[in-house]
């Protein structure tokens, strides 16, 4: 009875199911696994052209966990280095935080990986992006969707240690509208003798499969090794040192996915360069710009520790995406007590709250803040060191690769 129906009645139906279903339903018949693989239904699905309810419309959020001993601060990147227990799962971005969903990592046994864990870059389309680039030098990068169960092991880029000697590097991942392409940006500051650090850039294309070389970057600048990123607005954004002869100063360095040339947001006014500054990007809460999150005073020496009891944290968001003038401070966080610090700001809800890892005695733990009435709440997840937080929704992303590894 189904094939008697028309193929657009069909397809309107099927693209009204979740993710599980349409898995599901891609071993009815060899018509309906055509359609769900086929690229135009899964972009479809993405952005839906009417208004209806389904999986895809959910607010999520993805959390990344992991307990362990032997953890240190790298640069903005805690280190777990024996991992004891590592966690994945989907909550709702809701009053409840309630889980959505579990999931399953079978990627991290498969391989010996340079370093004790992936770290997640960024989410984009229900696509994961991983690495294992800190602290150690590694290449392995892994584009990722749980909700399929599929993943694409990215090739080994052009720079490298054996290529080009010591560097600084960082990632970002997002989509580029103009091709329906997800790339993959890897900008690095060579550690150069002759006082001259250039800072070059690549791009994986994975319509493509293969990485592509930028040049250098302009502006001219220095970048953290794995310092963090945020995807907003078709453009990747890195937080950046630039030096003159007389002087060195914050700018944000971005980069359009589309046009893939480079340019620069400025900082707020207030913030001046400091070695012991600590910066970090996110998105805000509405979707539409960044967010800064400040640690005024971190340590000078190789490995930060975020646990003193001095810690602070600032936090900022641009209102109008681009203009200086609208950089506004929301927050500053100060330790509650001699044994209550925040460790670390994770991201934005979509309420506006912000969601933080904070160390109260010896014990970690995860609330939301309201910023307007500065009040917090337990979310009943604690006792993990490592913790990050990005924005997340079901796809049928990768279901049309065939060079795509199920598991």
């Amino acid at each position: 009875m189904a094939l008697s129906f028309p193929e657009e009645i069909i397809q309107e139906i099927l693209i009204r199911l979740s993710v599980k279903s349409l898995i599901k339903c891609t071993s009815v018949c060899k018509a309906w696994r055509s359609m769900i693989i086929n690229q135009s239904f899964i972009h479809a699905r993405l952005n839906p052209t009417v208004d209806f309810a389904n999986q895809n419309d959910i607010d999520l959020l993805l959390l990344h966990r992991i307990s362990g001993s032997n953890s240190l601060n790298y640069y903005q990147n805690t280190v777990i280095h024996k991992v004891k227990d590592e966690v994945h799962s989907v909550h709702h971005d809701n009053r409840a935080f309630d889980v959505y969903s579990k999931i399953e990592f079978p990627i991290a046994a498969k391989k010996n990986y340079g370093n004790s864990h992936l770290r997640v870059v960024g989410t984009c389309d229900g696509l994961i992006c991983l690495a294992d680039d800190v602290p150690c030098y590694a290449y392995n990068f892994i584009i990722w969707n749980p909700a399929i169960k599929k993943s694409v092991t990215l090739p080994k880029p052009g720079i490298t240690y054996q290529t080009h000697g010591g560097y600084d590097a960082s990632i970002g991942f997002g989509f580029d509208a103009t091709t329906n392409d997800y790339k993959v940006v890897r900008v690095v500051t060579l550690w150069d003798d002759d006082d001259e650090t250039p800072t070059l850039a690549e791009v994986y294309s994975l319509a493509t499969g293969t990485w592509m070389s930028l040049g250098c970057v302009s502006p001219a600048c220095l970048i953290d090794k794995a310092a963090s990123s945020a995807f907003v607005n078709g453009v990747l954004h890195w937080p950046i040192v630039c030096q003159t002869d007389i002087d060195s100063y914050y700018i944000i360095l971005t980069f359009d996915l589309g046009k893939e040339v480079f340019s620069q947001i400025p900082m707020p006014k207030i913030i001046q360069w400091d070695a012991n500054l600590g910066l970090q990007l996110s998105v805000s809460d509405n979707k539409k710009s960044i967010a800064l999150f400040m640690r005024p005073n971190n340590r000078e020496d190789f490995y930060i520790d975020y646990g003193r009891e001095d810690s602070v944290l600032d936090i900022w968001v641009m209102k109008e995406y681009g203009r200086e003038e609208s950089w506004t401070k929301l927050i500053t966080l100060n330790p509650q007590g001699p044994e209550t610090i925040f460790l670390s700001a994770l991201c934005f809800r979509k309420s506006g709250e912000l969601l933080l890892l904070r160390k109260e005695k010896e014990r970690q733990e995860l609330v939301s803040l309201d910023i307007v009435s500065k009040q917090f709440k337990l979310l009943g997840i604690s006792g993990y060191k490592y913790c990050t937080g990005h924005f997340y929704k079901e796809s049928l992303l990768l279901l049309d690769k065939s060079d795509a590894e199920s598991y």
